[in-house]
């Protein structure tokens, strides 16, 4: 009897995710079809549009739609996301992103309580250790003891009664330092000049104008005079000043909160990790604040009674000072032991977190690590921990440059991760510029042709041999090998290192070759970082940019990060007579309907909020009477919609010359940024282009050796060529330039190479090479060596 043929069911057909008129950013309308359980690798130059159909079109709206499923009253409490500018997506899974934000910068996360590692060992603590001091909360180091004895009211039978009551919590906080492992000390020459008084400008602190509030707080306290100079004060007055607690106060019939200034710098400024603060707060924290060890609790943020208590020959802030990898293989002979049947399960999923840090590549951390003090690379892999052993499936998985951090040797067990979650039966959504990660992709999709306006185009779909093939900017780039230098720099000296000892360096002495260009590489966790920022970067003379990403809200601006825009207000204001506060949106020259955001933002509770262009100043966020002033011929608003090249033509000659912009304009133009409008809200620049936006801002400070981390983070392969022209420049122009780098174009162009290793963590820490590029070569004895020979051989 023949079998009936059945047809395929249609719940089958739904393996395409469909993206039809995308128009995010600087999208233009496009549409794309992605394979499901497949990995398909988005590639483009920076600013292309990869994070805007990747990120902002496709995960965006999925999150958008889980949140959707929660009734209005939980929506209330969660972020609204809007509408991606989309005709249809179709198809679509729960997203999960995985991006190179950095972990939460503040100062009280570590690695441990950002993965819940610190929560297992809380308990394991708690359950096992000798002696026994109290629940997990009292190994916290972010909770204090408190003890509270009073008299409170309750309510029975329809009387009122008095009854006293006592609470008690044992939390496992260092008093001293307040579980942040370091005690601040002020230099109070920093804070104020004590020959002026407070109405001459006394003090120095950053935002403590006299003109604003704080102004009519310290005229109108009472606890001292405003027009004595601070030398003369009292012991009372100068206590006041500095140290008085928060008070309330009442100024011209206004109620306020006076607090003495070291309270308030604590509070604003302290409460924060130090690399999170702008550039001006952090100078000013680095000049005036001295940070040291915690003498109560030696820096490991517990109190003496948490410390006390131990499981064998341990307590917690030694556990969480152990290597992972060490510390996993402690938590594995716990199991062995009898007391361990008590808590099987908790050291169970201990282990297999423990084991995940060290599966991808992580195992050199400690948990104590500060999470701020992650690179980018490191961060996108912590969060990558949880989902490793997850038996989801049928999900969207979204990353973002993955490999960003990690050295050849380590892409390969990054690729393997990735196929894994593939195999797993998940889609996995990558953008990504390494040759050797778009090398495992099913599927690419390159977007271009160019960056900004001149992209957001898919200008090829389909598989790698294809892209090869297809002229495309990235496809004629793919196979790109830089070639060892023929002749090398001379150097003009050495800037010395002894006896560096930071993080797990080994007493390490390198001389450091000056006039030349310098690369300074090793697997991720071999110590790279920890010589250059601890040892090199904090000399006079030193420019240091790292890995830190700029931070800016819509209205931040190429032409406010880069102070672009107060030549150019000031030359406004030149030409026409009136004052640079005009030509600001941000100040009296902002239109009064949108208060010169441009867009009306209207909020529908728990409903994403509908953005609207402001109908009177049809977006150009200023009164129309300011765009009335023009500077050889042009308002300010057309100066804000200029792309850089564009500008510095502009700004070069002529009725508009302007020194100081043209200046700024060109190290703009010289990172490869000269396709963005000055006007363009920093929340539209890609990873990228905030980095190499911040490297031109730091091009204007004067030193004599400039230290790069990892400056190919967010370069496409045709970027890399501009780069590598840049070093060149800056070192032909008589500066020093270090570089910490991956990128084995990069290697191959250097004058010199230090290499450090051979290992990650306490396997790493030396110097296992130093010599020219071609000299690391010939000598294959390290990874970074065989990459590289490997690499040149094309």
């Amino acid at each position: 009897m023949a079998t009936k043929k059945t047809s395929p069911a249609a719940a089958d057909s739904h393996d395409l995710i469909r993206v039809q008129g995308a128009r995010e950013n600087n999208l233009k309308d496009i549409s794309v079809e992605i394979p499901k359980r497949r990995l398909t690798v988005f590639t483009g130059v920076s600013g292309s549009g990869k994070s805007s159909l990747v990120f902002g079109t496709i995960a965006a709206e999925s999150q958008r739609l889980i949140n959707e499923t929660y009734s209005a009253f939980v929506q209330g409490f969660m972020p609204t996301l809007a509408r991606p500018d989309v005709d249809v997506l179709d198809g679509i899974t729960t997203a999960i992103i995985v991006d190179q934000e950095r972990m939460g910068a503040n100062a009280r996360s570590t690695v441990g309580t950002a993965t819940d590692a610190n929560a297992m060992l809380r308990i394991l603590f708690s359950r096992l250790g000798q002696p026994h001091i109290g629940p997990p909360s009292a190994f916290a180091f972010n909770v204090p003891s408190v003890k509270a004895t009073g008299v409170i009211t309750v309510d029975k039978g329809g009387a009122s009664q008095a009854v006293k009551q006592t609470f008690n919590r044992t939390g496992g906080m260092c008093p001293r330092c307040e579980g942040m492992g370091a005690v601040s000390d002020f230099d109070l020459t920093q804070l104020y000049d004590a020959s002026k008084s407070l109405n001459d400008g006394a003090i120095t602190i950053p935002g403590y104008s006299m003109e604003g509030w704080y102004g009519r707080i310290f005229r109108g306290c009472g606890f001292f005079d405003p027009d004595k100079p601070i030398a003369k004060f009292t012991k009372r007055e100068l206590h006041d000043l500095l140290h008085k607690e928060p008070t309330k106060i009442k100024v011209d019939g206004i109620n306020l909160t006076y607090a003495g200034l070291i309270p308030s710098i604590q509070k604003s400024f302290l409460s924060k990790d130090v690399d999170a603060l702008q550039p001006h707060i952090r100078a000013f924290v680095d000049r005036a604040i001295t940070f040291t060890t915690c003498p109560e609790c030696h820096g490991t943020r517990l109190s003496e009674a948490a410390r006390s208590s131990r499981i064998g020959k341990l307590n917690i802030a030694e556990v969480c000072a152990m290597q992972i990898s060490d510390l996993a293989e402690w938590v594995r002979g716990l199991k062995t032991s009898k007391e361990a049947r008590t808590v099987a399960p908790l050291l169970a999923a201990l282990q297999h977190l423990l084991d995940s840090f060290v599966e991808i590549g992580l195992g050199y951390l400690s948990l104590d690590r500060p999470s701020g003090t992650l690179s980018g690379g490191e961060a996108q892999r912590t969060k990558m921990i949880r989902h490793l052993g997850s038996p989801l499936t049928d999900v969207t998985y979204v990353f973002d440059e993955p490999t960003t951090g990690l050295h050849p040797h380590d892409i390969q067990r990054m690729n393997e991760l990735l196929l894994r979650l593939r195999d797993k039966g998940n889609t996995v959504l990558v953008v990504e510029h390494k040759p050797e990660a778009i090398a495992i992709a099913d599927h690419v999709i390159d977007l271009g042709p160019g960056a900004g306006t001149a992209g957001g185009q898919v200008v090829f779909e389909g598989s790698l041999d294809g892209l090869r093939a297809s002229g495309t900017l990235t496809g004629r780039h793919l196979d790109d090998r830089a070639a060892l230098k023929a002749a090398v720099r001379k150097p003009r000296g050495a800037l010395q290192v002894r006896g560096a000892s930071t993080h797990n360096l080994k007493q390490v002495d390198v001389d450091i070759p000056l006039g030349v260009l310098v690369v300074v590489t090793g697997v991720a966790g071999s110590g790279k970082s920890s010589l250059i920022h601890g040892s090199v970067a904090t000399q006079d003379g030193v420019v240091a940019i790292d890995q830190g990403a700029i931070r800016g809200s819509r209205r931040s601006n190429p032409a406010t990060y880069t102070g672009l825009l107060d030549p150019i207000r000031s030359a406004f204001a030149r030409a026409n007579g009136v004052k640079p506060a005009l030509f600001s949106a941000n100040s009296e020259g902002a239109c009064p309907a949108c208060n010169g955001a441009g867009v009306i933002f209207t909020d529908l509770g728990p409903m994403a909020s509908v953005s609207t262009v402001c109908e009177d100043c049809e977006g150009k966020r200023f009164q129309p009477a300011v765009l009335e002033y023009k500077l050889a011929g042009r308002d300010i608003s057309e100066v804000l919609a200029m792309p850089v090249t564009e500008a510095v033509a502009f700004f070069s000659d002529g009725r508009a010359k302007v020194p100081a912009a043209h200046a700024i304009l060109v190290r703009l133009a010289d990172v490869g940024l000269g396709y963005l409008t000055l006007g363009q809200p920093l929340t539209t620049l890609s990873g990228g282009e905030r980095q190499r936006l911040k490297l031109a801002t730091h091009m204007a400070e004067k030193g004599n050796v400039y230290v790069l981390d990892e400056p190919t983070t967010g370069l496409h392969l045709a970027d890399v060529e501009q780069l590598l022209a840049l070093l060149d420049r800056l070192v032909d122009g008589g500066k020093s330039v270090i570089v910490i780098e991956h990128h084995q174009a990069v290697m191959a162009h250097a004058d010199w190479i230090i290499d450090l290793g051979p290992g990650a963590g306490h396997d790493g820490g030396h110097i296992v090479f130093q010599g020219t590029p071609a000299q690391l070569v010939k000598a294959k004895k390290t990874l970074t060596a065989k990459h590289l020979a490997a690499y040149v051989a094309g």
